[in-house]
């Protein structure tokens, strides 16, 4: 099954079309393999499980995903693991990409080094949490005839249209032609449609490339389980072979806790110490009100009506901050026209779309009563779209001439922590800002196609 530009939705796994929004219950489980063999014979277990992106009302719908040494552990070669991204080889708790990203490995619970090794994720979503159990207990019982074990098990709540902060979410998440329903693509966003290889790896991307991914002799897949890459067709595979990336995506997992009650505590102290509205200090923070509304269509107090309104610019309609401060946290995570080399135009808006991340979080309650989101992103470039986005645009103390803000949520915190309102006649600066959100855990992981899970399964290299 084709989408409307050819996109091979029967192919890949459903998590790129969709966040399953209608299946409320969720359980990522992360498993570590044994021997190959065994490791191989779970996949092949569950691979017909994998709801496709085809798929539509489906009950129960299964995801996988492998590590860098997930792959390993199953008898990947090393040659063909090189073939995939340096940022996914090395893993996202590797001392250099952790150091970048702003990590304190010291407080994760889960996927440091030294603990549990992370090799295979299944990610379960069901209508009930009945049949989530139930589907949960089949994926548990062909890791345990594989021989794998437990690394990790994340519980999540049930599905709702907050994070826990209590601001709407999944607001402005990019338009994809190729993966959109049949009304999106009727009556499309305003926002231009960004390119399907941006996070689906064999199709161009935004510089009409194809993204790095390991494409093998054909004398390896002599059964033909694998798309073919014909010769002349790929600028880094000139001889073409078998693409065992085609219709994957690198994906992003982490669990960031949220104090929901420290950053309440502190909107209710800084506003009454400034004169604030706590509501008004709170979306100022976020760059949204709670309803979803934007600041910059809604300055002065939130109108929930505008939850949807999603067709404005940063530069154009607030060029300096006066409604959405610059280093609020929406503004940082989607800068929209306001980047250079043209703020305003529609080259900045490119500008942006090269560090798009498609999001598929859920958020939890652990026993402990922490509470926080299991952070999704699904992309095709590990470097230019998740870590730019984490390292330079919200852990960024200079974002947008700014001097010494980060990003006010989930910025690292140094020696001084800031956060600037730009207002008339003087500006409003908040300082010492607590740790609001803590990275608990990480993991970077590969999404591979159907016909490639089904390949990764026989072990025929």
């Amino acid at each position: 099954m084709a989408g409307a530009t050819g996109a091979e939705l029967d192919d890949m796994q459903g998590l790129l079309r969709s966040a399953f929004r209608t299946l409320p219950d969720a359980c990522f489980a992360m498993y570590t393999l044994g021997e190959a063999a065994g490791g191989r014979r779970f996949l092949s277990r569950i691979a017909g499980r994998v709801t496709s992106a085809a798929a539509r009302d489906v009950p129960v719908a299964t995801q996988v995903a492998l590590s860098a040494t997930g792959l390993r552990a199953i008898g990947l070669p090393d040659a063909v693991v090189g073939g995939f991204s340096l940022e996914f080889q090395a893993g996202i708790a590797a001392p250099q990409r952790s150091r970048f990203l702003g990590d304190n490995l010291g407080r994760w619970t889960w996927g440091m080094p030294g603990g549990p090794r992370v090799d295979v994720l299944v990610c379960t979503y069901a209508r009930t949490s009945e049949e989530l159990h139930a589907e949960v207990a089949k994926v548990d019982a062909a890791a345990a005839e594989g021989g794998g074990s437990d690394a990790k098990r994340l519980e999540t709540r049930t599905l709702s249209p907050t994070e826990p902060f209590g601001f709407l979410d999944g607001i402005s998440d990019p338009f994809v032609p190729e993966l959109a329903s049949r009304a999106q693509v009727a009556n499309p966003p305003a926002a231009q449609p960004v390119p399907l290889g941006e996070f689906v790896l064999g199709y161009r991307d935004i510089y009409g490339l194809l993204t790095q991914r390991p494409v093998l002799p054909h004398s390896v897949d002599p059964a033909n389980l694998l798309p073919t890459v014909p010769p002349g067709t790929d600028q880094g595979n000139p001889e073409g072979g078998a693409d065992l990336g085609r219709n994957g995506s690198y994906l992003v997992l982490r669990t960031l806790g949220q104090d929901t009650a420290g950053f309440d505590r502190y909107v209710r102290e800084q506003a009454s110490a400034s004169g604030l509205d706590a509501e008004l200090l709170a979306a100022k923070m976020v760059g949204r009100w709670r309803s979803g509304a934007s600041l910059v269509m809604s300055p002065d107090r939130d109108r929930p009506y505008l939850a949807d309104a999603n067709d404005f610019g940063y530069h154009v309609d607030d060029p300096r901050g006066l409604r959405c401060p610059i280093g609020a946290h929406v503004r940082r995570a989607n800068p929209r026209d306001s980047l250079d080399p043209s703020p305003g135009s529609a080259q900045s808006l490119a500008v942006t779309d090269r560090h798009r991340i498609m999001r598929r979080g859920r958020k939890f309650t652990d026993a402990d009563g922490t509470a926080g989101l299991h952070f999704v992103a699904l992309n095709a470039n590990l470097g230019r779209q998740f870590e730019f986005v984490q390292h330079t645009w919200l852990n960024n103390p200079k974002f947008g001439d700014l001097y010494d803000d980060v990003d006010p949520l989930v910025g690292p915190r140094g020696e001084r922590s800031v956060f600037t309102v730009p207002d008339q006649p003087l500006r409003r600066r908040f300082a010492d800002l607590p740790d609001f959100v803590t990275t608990l855990g990480g993991a970077y992981l590969f999404l591979p196609g159907l016909r490639a899970l089904h390949y990764l399964c026989e072990g025929l290299w």
